[in-house]
């Protein structure tokens, strides 16, 4: 049994199709830790046959794994394990439905943030899985961070400001992306995308699988 990976970045619209169905996704967070398909019945209280194909089928479309066998009572039970830890759909699961940047026109909009967010998932995903194929560890740049502004004056003054610093960091220590002539510039390109947006108000997480209460 191998280590779990930490994310699995689903391309395939068939994998993307044997995951979204809430038992199935019950089952994989369950299985963060190894368990056979009627240990898993018994603890989410759910008949044996229906378990055991709902983890089949995981097992068929790679998220599960098997974890070697234990004996309970007369029986051999097989265990199984996820193979990640959290999993990502690729947005070019919707191909030509997925939002695309250069179709937005308001680039202050949330639909135009949004669209560089999926762009940002799609190379990002792509890039994992090569450097992945290639066993070799992608190299990348994140900022995170909370403010407050309290008016849209000092907002636009924030933005402002870090936009010429940016600008300025970029011409000192970056190649440019594309010569005189139209070729591309020297070394391996690289997307910077910075994106501000309010925060929504946290709510109370709920899985797939919980009920709301009445």
């Amino acid at each position: 049994m191998t280590a779990p990976a930490t994310l699995d970045v689903i391309h395939d619209p068939a994998r993307a199709s044997a995951l979204l169905h809430p038992l199935r996704l019950r089952i994989l967070e369950a299985l963060a830790e190894p368990d056979s398909a009627a240990g898993l019945a018994r603890r989410l209280r759910l008949p044996r046959q229906m378990v055991n194909y709902h983890v089949r089928e995981l097992a068929r479309a790679r998220f599960l794994e098997r974890a070697g066998r234990r004996r309970k009572r007369n029986m051999v039970e097989q265990r199984y394990t996820a193979t990640a830890r959290a999993y990502v759909l690729s947005p070019e699961l919707l191909g030509r439905l997925g939002p695309d940047a250069r179709r937005v026109e308001d680039t202050f909009s949330a639909a135009y943030l949004l669209a560089l967010a999926t762009q940002v998932q799609s190379e990002l995903g792509r890039a994992s899985v090569e450097a992945s194929a290639l066993g070799k560890r992608l190299s990348t740049l994140s900022v995170s961070s909370e403010l407050r502004f309290e008016s849209a004056e000092q907002r636009a003054e924030f933005a402002a400001q870090l936009q010429r610093a940016i600008l300025d960091v970029a011409g000192r220590y970056a190649s440019p992306a594309e010569l005189a002539d139209g070729r591309p510039g020297p070394g391996r390109p690289y997307r910077l995308i910075l994106g501000c947006y309010p925060i929504p108000p946290k709510r109370e997480a709920r899985g797939p699988h919980k009920e709301r209460a009445s």
